[in-house]
């Protein structure tokens, strides 16, 4: 199972429009979720659209945040996805099974048996998240919170059964060409994490389109198995011929 974790107050101004990014991610398997840590004013009121809209293109959930809720519902958003995913697949399958029928007309005891296998594979099942972190000016005063929250999600992830890798993304990257820049590579090893924000340097701009595009092409070169996979070139000409609704 893979995922793209945002973590944003929102208001992209740089690049293709983050909704229509979070689409082509959808599409490739990969659900994206979103924490918004926003301020109040109008500002606020359009990230928090923003990170609706995102999530809801993705496949994912979104939620609003203030600074000491951030850990525990980053890790809240992550486990309710995995179960999401793990019981649309066994959806499917009962209904290949029943026909038009569904889980709850089961017996009770078949529908217990099946909550069971849906509880472990979601202990046990393959697991990477792509962190992506929202490194403009506006999130500086927020930035503590988010090395917080983010240790804490690694340390979760590494007492589940099944193998969990993370890999942690900012944005925008360190020049103006770069939307977004990798920060660790997928490792199941966290102890790398605690050393990340000193190399963060925060900047004006907020290319969440493009840096969701980035996380993207990252997955397609690495498989969760660990075997390299081509990069799909179609999609990069199609992004070379598109115009972006958030060109500045």
């Amino acid at each position: 199972m893979k995922q793209i974790l945002l973590i944003t107050d929102g208001c992209s101004n740089v690049g293709e429009s983050p909704v229509m990014a979070a689409a082509h991610a959808l599409q490739e398997g990969i659900t994206v979720n979103v924490v918004g840590v926003i301020d109040h004013g109008t500002i606020g009121e359009l990230g928090s659209r923003e990170i609706a809209d995102i999530a809801k293109a993705g496949g994912g959930l979104s939620r609003i945040v203030g600074t000491p809720q951030l850990a525990q519902t980053i890790q809240m958003m992550t486990r309710k996805t995995v179960v999401q995913t793990i019981q649309q697949a066994v959806n499917k399958e009962v209904k290949k099974i029943l026909g038009d029928g569904s889980l709850e007309e089961l017996p009770p005891l078949q529908r217990s048996q099946v909550v069971n296998v849906v509880d472990e594979l979601t202990e046990t099942s393959p697991l990477r998240i792509a962190l992506l972190i929202d490194a403009s000016a506006s999130m500086k005063p927020k930035l503590a919170a988010v090395e917080d929250a983010i240790r804490d999600l690694a340390l979760s992830l590494e007492a589940r059964e099944g193998k969990s890798e993370i890999a942690v993304f900012h944005f925008p990257g360190r020049t103006s060409s770069e939307d977004a820049e990798l920060d660790m590579d997928w490792t199941s090893n966290v102890s790398g994490v605690r050393s990340l924000f000193s190399k963060l340097r925060m900047r004006g701009a907020t290319p969440t389109g493009p840096a969701i595009f980035r996380v993207l092409e990252h997955y397609r070169y690495d498989t969760l198995d660990g075997h390299h996979g081509r990069l799909m070139t179609e999609d990069l000409d199609e992004r070379e011929g598109m115009i972006g609704g958030y060109v500045v």
